[in-house]
């Protein structure tokens, strides 16, 4: 991960610079001395280049004296509508384009230290690289940035907001790292095995295996992983973070399907190797964990994740099949590839039944139907709550992970009535598909406050976007962070 420190605002002596530049005649001290620097150079450039410091704008300018390899302006836009997303984004952007260097500079202007603490994690998230399976050292030559030097006249507010938002970054980077991990390295076994490796957190970790599983009732869970060689696993991650220790929790749950070809139901073959990432709702639960135990959370929250591999073989799950799920309700299977819904069915009531939380919120890459309905711009939310469900929308507007509330009702609900179980597992048509798999889950949820994400357009980026790489994106970590110190961690007023 991106090595970051905070400096006091003067003029480096080298190397690569980006600066951030707002909107406006107005320039910061440091461009005025960078440009002093190298003979107006940024100000020829920035004009030839007609950059004005319009947020989302770059301007290049290589070799501009013999002082520095590069500088890198950013736009912002007008300085006093910079909020931590704008900031995270543009230092992104800043990383992105000094990658080819092993060591550069940020000059940050007129951020206030919290806002150059929130560029520093953009930053770090931008100059994410995925580069495990790489022969070739060329493959990795504009992956090189390894320290990342912060110029504000802020340094000790900056300084002291980075360790949590630097324990945020490590949660979203070992989400995109389980996102990214093919199959055949990442089965429901090593996945659990990684998460054990929590401990050192100051996470409790507890692993159920099949038999313990099969004990607990969960058999929707476990057709889904019958068809495959690979065993399933259920994960539940603890923080006790709160002052009073016997406080409900926060219950967070994950769908870990570490490849879905479909089962008997099958995926075209087209795009099929997408397919690994069908984990990153339980990817995104362990990277919020990890962030909260990381930055240790005033709150108690617990992980649940359910970990299959979703196969086509003969003992694999039938078209047709009645499974019974942990809460004693039975569902006929009429698509096996809907499988995210059974597993998340015994785990739902797993949650519920043990912690009794305060709330349950869950992740999964579940139906193709909310790209239909909300492309790759934001994610679906679904919920019997409208506080909670608010509470995740202003989460993720500050985080910049979007969230559109999608309806519900017992007009979709009627839709998963069976001839011969309590619930099909699909409605039988493609209309209302990510409503009608909310509805399903609902019945697994009770009374206890719950939301449902539905994050399959925006768990993968096809493009680089926003400062942030192509590949996994951690979605849903910066988001829910946001959520729980916005709602449950604060300190009581007299």
């Amino acid at each position: 991960m991106l090595q970051i420190k905070f400096s006091s605002a003067s003029l480096p002596a080298g190397g690569a610079l980006a600066i951030l530049v707002p909107e406006g005649e107005k320039r910061s001290a440091i461009f005025q001395q960078a440009d002093k620097a190298t003979n107006g150079a940024l100000t020829r450039a920035a004009k030839a280049d007609d950059f004005t410091g319009k947020e989302g704008t770059t301007c290049v300018v290589l070799a501009p004296s013999d002082a520095f390899e590069r500088v890198v302006l950013i736009g912002i836009g007008k300085l006093e509508a910079v909020d931590a997303w704008a900031a995270e984004k543009a230092g992104g952007a800043a990383a992105s384009r000094l990658g080819r260097d092993e060591q550069a500079t940020l000059a940050v202007g007129d951020l206030s230290g919290a806002l150059a603490a929130h560029a520093a994690l953009g930053a770090v998230l931008g100059a994410y690289h995925f580069g495990l399976y790489h022969g070739a050292p060329e493959a990795s030559k504009n992956h090189r940035l390894a320290e990342l030097s912060v110029l504000t006249d802020h340094v000790d507010a900056a300084a002291e907001a980075w360790p949590s938002l630097s324990a945020v970054a490590r949660g979203v980077v070992l989400t995109r790292d389980l996102v990214t991990e093919p199959a055949n390295v990442l089965n429901p076994a090593e996945f659990a095995e990684r998460a054990t490796t929590l401990k050192s957190l100051e996470l409790e970790v507890e692993v159920l295996d099949r038999a313990a599983m099969e004990k607990l009732g969960f058999g929707a869970l476990l057709g889904v992983a019958q068809g495959s060689a690979n065993e399933p696993r259920t994960v539940i991650l603890r923080w006790n973070g709160a002052a009073n220790k016997d406080e409900a929790p926060l219950a967070f749950i994950g769908k870990g399907v570490t490849f879905d070809s479909g089962g008997i139901s099958i995926k075209p073959a087209a795009g099929m190797e997408d397919m690994k990432w069908d984990m990153a709702g339980a990817a995104t639960v362990t990277g919020l964990l990890t962030a909260l135990a990381g930055r240790k959370a005033k709150v108690n929250a617990v992980g649940v994740v359910g970990l299959v591999e979703n196969m086509v073989s003969g003992t694999a799950q039938r078209p047709g099949d009645v499974v019974r799920s942990a809460s004693g309700q039975t569902i006929e299977v009429l698509n096996t590839d809907a499988e995210g819904r059974l597993v998340l069915a015994d785990i739902l009531w797993y949650a519920r039944e043990r912690f009794a939380p305060q709330i349950m919120v869950d992740l999964a890459t579940l139906t193709g139907a909310i790209i239909i309905s909300l492309g790759h711009e934001y994610a679906g939310l679904f919920s019997n709550n409208d506080q909670l469900a608010a509470g995740l929308a202003d989460a993720g507007a500050f985080a910049g992970e979007k969230l559109w509330r999608m309806p519900m009702g017992k007009e979709y609900d009627a839709l998963l009535k069976s001839d011969i179980a309590d619930m099909k597992n699909i409605s039988g048509g493609r209309a209302g598909g990510s409503i009608t798999a909310a509805q399903f889950l609902k019945r697994f949820v009770g009374e206890t406050p719950w939301a449902h994400l539905d994050i399959a357009g925006v768990a993968w980026a096809s493009k680089a976007q926003n400062g942030q790489p192509k590949g996994a994106t951690g979605f849903g970590v910066r988001l829910l962070d946001r959520f729980v110190r916005d709602g449950y961690e604060y300190e009581p007023k007299d």
